[in-house]
């Protein structure tokens, strides 16, 4: 071990098999304390923000002479950050912060090693996987949003396609991991104008449209196993019930349509094609 002079801090350096461990120690304090006075207040701060202990463990994981992991240790010997290098090229790729006795809080990853952050995953519950946020583009935008339920099992995904900050589309799934509804905001002015359904482990059943943007559905299509449209039903004069009904056949062909053309909610009206 070799120990730095009896300057006011004092670095202390071990080596162990593939650790190195550098140490900043609270040595001769008091006379820390004097000099820094005397030095004015920009140093005072100084001390003041350097922690008792601190601790940075760098590691060579695979043993090749290079540090790829640091670990960095609070006053109390608690991790409290770990960043790894996990391809060995010389840069940080991954990010873990703890809080306590090494609960995991969250994690930062560099998905395509330009240097910048663009996975975000967010933990709760002692550690369980709450949130994960990315930047699909690796454009600095976080425009993908996974949310978790208490058991880690994924609830709703929401995407943000212009980048506006403001989710254009939301998947939401059942506790198979199944996408059971999707909403759209097609025209991106905050409003869902879409609303797909899903069954049978993701197939499209249905889907209703606001096209007249008073946020109510206006247009309902049904589907085939095979997502050949298969019903089209319409509300022509907007009081929320189908009054124009459009049959296709499998191969997607207009076979017949039904009208309801004083709005009683019969109908009164059949084309055959």
């Amino acid at each position: 071990m070799k120990t730095g002079s009896n300057n006011k801090i004092s670095f202390v350096y071990s080596q162990q098999v593939g650790v190195r461990k550098f140490n900043l120690r609270c040595g001769d304090m008091f006379l820390m304390r004097i000099r820094c006075l005397l030095a004015g207040p920009v140093f005072v701060i100084l001390v003041m923000a350097l922690p008792c202990m601190a601790e940075v463990n760098e590691v060579d994981s695979n043993f090749d002479g290079k540090i790829d992991q640091w670990q960095y240790v609070n006053a109390q010997g608690k991790i409290k950050k770990i960043e790894y290098d996990s391809d060995f090229d010389g840069k940080v790729d991954q990010i873990e912060h703890f809080k306590g006795d090494k609960i995991l809080e969250h994690v930062e990853f560099d998905r395509n090693k330009d240097g910048n952050m663009d996975h975000m995953q967010y933990y709760a519950n002692g550690g369980k996987l709450s949130r994960v946020e990315k930047s699909s583009k690796f454009d600095g935008s976080f425009d993908w949003k996974e949310f978790f339920n208490s058991n880690g099992k994924l609830t709703n995904i929401k995407i943000d396609e212009n980048r506006d900050g403001k989710a254009d589309t939301t998947q939401f799934y059942n506790s198979s991991g199944e996408l059971i509804r999707l909403e759209v905001d097609s025209n991106k002015n905050g409003k869902i104008d879409r609303w797909s359904y899903f069954r049978d482990e993701s197939v499209l059943d249905r889907t209703a449209f606001d096209t007249n943007g008073n946020g109510e559905p206006d247009q309902w299509q049904f589907y085939y196993d095979d997502q050949t449209l298969k019903k089209a039903d319409y509300d022509t004069n907007g009081d929320g019930k189908a009054d124009r009904w459009e049959f296709f056949d499998s191969a997607g062909k207009l076979n017949k349509i039904q009208m309801d053309r004083n709005f009683d909610g019969k109908v009164d009206m059949t084309q055959k094609k």
